[in-house]
């Protein structure tokens, strides 16, 4: 008999964590759903069943906060329902004996008072307050708002040319998103729910790879009006391009040798081929764009005279420093130096040299990872918080280390130390111990153990990028901490005519982000010239046809070996193959039709 009980446990016990990793999978998507009203309710919910039932707040509270929650999503709440909420939350949170209780009492607190116009909006409106666009996850979480059902149903019908056409309708490098995109729509991707998330990025490489013919976009007539863009990344390649789509006349004024941004100087080649990525850009500028390359902009004044509008688009190419003693040590050099060198074909030899790299970014894993390719006998990491704290995408992480690199997590550098030549000999690191929250992510403090030495000849500082602003900052444009201070609108105060956008303006952000500057700052530029044009498409889409009934697993890309790689510069991931990239977009739940997108009534907005 006891056998048997051990049998049934285990048979049970299968079953529930069956259970709990669909909720997990469950949980993860809807933690990024829409509406703040309902993802708050269903979280008090779920600590309303862990309560243990012993103090009053848990057991009687919770409940009465949940069904005040509903009162609001079933239409039944008054705006003193607010307020009762808020007390009520309130009340949990400062009396509750334990987590479930407080951590409760303290969402429902920050959700209604972060959220009030969304609760209102349930209240007066009986709807949430967001886009009905918002309703379709991926696109939502796309910050550039591409149709991502749209062209995966063209990858699965075989159209390529078309789904690429239906991307650069909000994005005007799906080529370089398609290899290098941090893809945050597969995060809000219902799929996940039911199996895994889509690979969105994957199909989207995929369609680009496998156009079966190339086209060239739609021109309005010329408008007569000239606009200068001022950077030749991501966030001025969109602008630019929109804007000569739109009719005007534009140049692009880059200070280096090539087009590009930090597509070129801050992404090996490994990751984003350098011959694909001019391909891209040459494509983007046979749509009559001008350039005029090593062209720094010293003086604003003959841009604002010599064009009707000014795009500023420097994005963020300068170096921060960690301010430790020993910094200005021979050895010491920028990560943006580094990657720059690479970029321009002029990778760093160091051959029987140990490199220490000092961050936890993406930015630190192409150091890494470019370090190991320039012959370095060792790479280390050093990363002050946790390896689960580190804002690299994890299949970054997963490269580093598959490539040889070192990873010590928890160890805070705390001076650079160098020989009587003044060159680098190693890092003084302080051992952390993680501790509670700070801005979001769990902050380290000193442990109470001895420093200690990572030997080392090279020390390569890779803890984010600085703006390079000072030139325009002389000149009267608002700076603030290095970022040019911009409107909403991305127009300058005082300089009429002149507007900034992407990474210099908002900081250093992801590609995806600059695309979508650029593309809002185009619109803005040209409603500023006294137009209103719209991007559009013709594309008809395939039959939209209910499926995804039976679950599949995500199809993933592959790399090449790891002991290949390492010696030299060439891609290392491999696309899907057609037979993979069909089977992968059949599996899309079609949001936009089905469920809550359907209420969208048509196809994305256009902006």
């Amino acid at each position: 008999m006891a056998r048997l009980h051990v049998m049934e446990r285990s048979a049970a016990q299968a079953v529930m964590d069956g259970l709990h990793k669909a909720l997990e999978g469950r949980l993860s998507v809807s933690s990024l759903a829409p509406c703040p009203v309902e993802f708050t309710a269903a979280y008090i919910a779920m600590c309303a069943t862990q309560s243990c039932g012993k103090c009053t707040p848990c057991r009687v509270g919770l409940n009465a906060l949940h069904d005040l929650f509903d009162d609001v999503l079933e239409n039944r709440a008054t705006p003193e329902t607010l307020d009762l909420i808020e007390r009520t939350a309130r009340n949990i949170y400062l009396s509750a004996d334990c987590a479930i209780g407080y951590e409760a009492g303290s969402m429902a607190l920050t959700a209604v008072q972060g959220f009030r116009d969304d609760f209102e909006s349930h209240i007066h409106n009986h709807a949430c307050g967001f886009k009905q666009s918002e309703l379709v996850p991926c696109v939502s979480g796309c910050p550039a708002g591409v149709d991502i059902p749209g062209y995966i149903s063209l990858v699965e019908a075989g159209r390529n040319t078309d789904a690429v056409r239906l991307i650069r309708k909000d994005n005007p490098l799906p080529l370089v998103c398609g290899y290098v995109c941090e893809h945050p729509c597969e995060m809000f991707c219902r799929r996940g729910m039911v199996d895994d998330p889509m690979n969105i990025r994957g199909l989207k490489r995929f369609a680009v790879d496998h156009m079966e013919e190339d086209y060239r976009p739609h021109m309005a007539p010329s408008t007569g009006k000239r606009v200068a863009v001022v950077g030749g990344g991501p966030a001025g390649l969109s602008a630019a391009y929109y804007l000569a789509l739109m009719g005007h006349d534009v140049t692009v004024f880059e200070a280096r040798k090539h087009l590009g941004g930090m597509l070129r100087y801050g992404i090996p080649n490994y990751r984003l081929p350098r011959r694909l990525l001019d391909q891209e850009i040459q494509w983007i500028l046979d749509c009559g764009i001008h350039v005029e390359l090593e062209c720094p902009i010293e003086d604003l004044r003959p841009l604002r005279d010599g064009f009707d509008a000014v795009y500023l688009a420097i994005g963020a190419h300068g170096d921060n420093r960690l301010g430790l003693p020993g910094e200005d040590s021979a050895g010491v050099i920028s990560a943006v130096e580094m990657l720059r060198a690479v970029g321009d074909g002029d990778a760093p030899d160091f051959t029987g040299k140990r490199v220490a790299v000092i961050g936890g970014g993406n930015v630190a894993m192409d150091v890494a990872r470019s370090a190991v390719r320039c012959a370095a006998e060792k790479v280390t990491i050093l990363y002050r918080r946790r390896v689960a704290d580190m804002t690299a995408q994890d299949e970054e992480i997963a490269g580093a280390q598959a490539e040889g690199c070192e990873l010590l997590e928890l160890h805070a550098p705390v001076r650079i130390q160098a020989d009587e030549r003044g060159h680098v000999t190693g890092v003084v690191v302080q051992p952390q111990i993680i501790g509670g929250l700070k801005r979001g992510r769990p902050a380290p403090r000193a442990a109470d153990a001895a420093e200690e030495l990572v030997e080392c000849d090279v020390v390569a500082v890779a803890i984010g990028q600085a703006i390079e602003s000072d030139v325009f900052e002389r000149q009267g444009i608002p700076c603030k901490w290095g970022r040019i201070q911009a409107a909403e609108d991305g127009s300058i105060a005082g300089f009429d005519g002149v507007f900034s956008g992407g990474d210099c303006q908002s900081g250093p952000a992801t590609v995806i982000r600059a695309v979508n500057a650029g593309k809002v700052a185009a619109g803005n530029i040209d409603n500023y010239l006294g137009f209103n044009h719209v991007i559009g498409v013709d594309i008809d889409l395939p039959p939209v046809q209910f499926k995804g009934k039976t679950s599949c697993a995500r199809c993933e890309m592959t790399e090449r070996e790891a002991a290949d790689r390492i010696c030299d510069f060439d891609l290392v991931e491999r696309g899907l193959t057609a037979e993979e990239a069909h089977q992968e977009a059949s599996r899309c739940l079609r949001c936009d039709h089905f469920g809550f997108g359907a209420f969208r009534g048509g196809r994305i907005d256009q902006w």
